[in-house]
C-alpha cells in the first residue's frame, strides 16, 4: 500500500510557532522532486514537542496541501493508547491515508502488551496503520513474533523497522510474507533491506535529498539493482553525517543552511554544536547541496 521512498518530514518553526507557509512549501519541494509519500508529525517533525492544537494543525495542512497527489501517513502514535486513538480518529476525519504508529515509549510495555495496544487502535480506527518499531529511542523492542500477530489484523499494513538489523527485518519478512508490508527506518540500511524484501524507505535524508532517495527506490523497482547499489553507497557518507546529532538537529540544520526554511528547534533540542556544523556544511557542499 505504501512504497518507495516516503519523508519524514520535519516541522518548520519560526520565533518559536510553526510555519504553516515554509510547511506548505516543504511539501511543494517533497512532490515536485519525485517523493512517494509524506509522513507528518513523526519523529523527525518534533511531534514531542507540538501540543494537540498544533500536532492537528500540521496534519491538516499537509493533507491540504498534497491534495491526493500522494500519500500522508501522518504520525500519531503515543505511550497511551487512548491518545493514540485520539489522534489517528482525528487524523482519519482529516482525511490522512495513514497513521504511523511509534511504539510506547518510556512505560516499557511487555510484548503482550504492544499486542494489545496496537490491537485496540486498529479495531477502534479503521484506517491503513504503520507500525514503527525504534527502540533506540523508545527503551522496547517488537519482535518478529509479535509483529506477526499483529500483521493479521486487517487495518495493520506495514511496519517502519529501525532497530538498524537486517535479521530483524529479515525475521519479520520470513514470519508475515504477504501480509504486512516492511519499510526501513534507516537510511543508511535502505537498499540492503529492499534487497531482503522491504519496499521503500520513511526517510530523514529524503528531507534535503528527495529526488536522490527517489531514484533509489525507483531503480529497484525498475529491476536496476546496480543503480540502487551505487546510490546507495554514494549517499552513505551525507546520509551518516544526518545522525552526528540527535535527529532533526542535523537535517534541520541542513535545511536551513539550504534556504528551505529556517534551522529553528523546540527545547530539548538545541542549535547543532559548531564543531559539527562545520562538519555538515563540508559534507553538504561535496554533495553540491550548499
Amino acid at each position: 500500500m505504501f512504497k518507495g521512498s516516503i519523508v519524514a518530514l520535519v516541522t518548520p518553526f519560526k520565533n518559536e510557532a510553526v510555519d504553516y507557509e515554509k510547511l506548505r512549501e516543504l511539501v511543494e519541494f517533497q512532490i515536485s522532486e519525485g517523493t512517494d509519500a509524506i509522513v507528518p508529525c513523526g519523529t523527525t517533525g518534533e511531534s514531542s514537542t507540538l501540543d494537540y492544537d498544533e500536532h492537528k494543525k500540521v496534519i491538516k495542512t499537509v493533507v491540504e496541501q498534497v491534495n491526493k497527489r500522494v500519500p500522508v501517513i501522518a504520525g500519531t502514535g503515543s505511550n497511551s493508547t487512548a491518545e493514540a486513538i485520539e489522534l489517528s480518529q482525528h487524523a482519519k476525519d482529516d482525511g490522512v491515508d495513514g497513521v504511523l504508529l511509534v511504539t510506547p515509549y518510556y512505560n516499557k510495555p511487555t510484548q503482550e502488551g504492544l499486542f494489545r495496544h496496537y490491537t485496540a487502535i486498529a479495531d477502534a480506527v479503521p484506517i491503513p496503520q504503520v507500525l514503527y518499531n525504534v527502540p533506540g529511542r523508545t527503551g522496547v523492542n517488537m519482535l518478529p513474533e509479535t509483529v506477526a500477530r499483529l500483521a493479521k489484523h486487517k487495518n495493520i499494513v506495514a511496519i517502519k523497522e529501525a532497530t538498524g538489523s537486517l535479521q530483524q527485518a529479515s525475521e519479520i519478512i520470513a514470519l508475515c510474507g504477504d501480509q504486512i508490508d516492511v519499510l526501513s527506518g534507516d537510511d543508511f540500511i535502505t537498499f540492503p533491506m529492499m534487497a531482503c524484501g522491504a519496499k521503500g524507505i520513511i526517510s530523514v535524508l529524503a528531507n534535503i535529498m528527495p529526488k536522490t532517495v527517489a531514484a533509489l527506490t525507483d531503480a529497484f523497482f525498475a529491476g536496476d539493482t546496480e543503480k540502487a547499489r551505487k546510490l546507495h553507497l554514494d549517499t552513505l557518507k551525507i546520509g551518516n553525517t544526518m545522525f552526528i546529532e540527535s535527529n532533526p538537529i542535523p537535517v534541520k540544520t541542513a535545511l536551513g543552511l539550504m534556504g528551505k526554511c529556517s534551522a529553528e528547534l523546540r527545547l530539548p533540542l538545541c542549535p547543532m554544536s559548531d564543531s559539527n556544523r562545520t562538519k555538515l556544511e563540508g559534507v553538504m557542499k561535496e554533495y553540491k547541496l550548499i
